[in-house]
């Protein structure tokens, strides 16, 4: 429970109804001017951007950061969000019904096979008969 005591600053309370689901959300926010429906709008914005993170956490597994300079921090958030970009783009391009994750885990899995990505995500066999052009021979 907050009280006075615990913010002191001035608070509002809004409450809004999302006309889809028909939840019932509340919202504290210091913002007077605006109304209920973009106070709302704005947490749910907030609340994709935590989301994108939670995932990048959870499947790129950033659990620490390599360096502590505020370059290597973002540099690490930068790879991670190309990643997740890369992801996406591969999910949209391949019209599968796959979830990121679990493309993800196929690419991890498979990561050094020489395949059409495309027919990998479709789980088309693997052409086993022909040479690989790109083998290097061994003596």
């Amino acid at each position: 429970m907050i009280t006075a005591k615990s913010c002191p600053d001035q608070v509002r309370r809004i409450g809004y109804r999302d006309p889809i689901t028909g939840k019932h959300y509340v919202f504290l926010t210091n913002n007077f001017k605006l109304s209920a429906k973009p106070i709302a709008d704005i947490y749910k914005s907030r609340w994709q951007v935590g989301l994108f993170f939670k995932w990048i956490k959870q499947n790129l597994k950033i659990k620490s950061f390599f360096g502590t300079s505020k370059n290597a921090v973002l540099t690490q958030i930068w790879i991670a969000m190309c990643i997740y970009l890369l992801i996406a783009f591969i999910k949209f391009q391949s019209k599968l019904q796959k979830c990121m994750q679990q493309i993800l885990r196929l690419l991890r899995v498979n990561l050094f096979e020489r395949r059409d990505l495309m027919a990998f995500l479709r789980g088309d066999p693997a052409n086993k008969g022909l040479p690989n052009i790109y083998q290097i021979a061994l003596l």
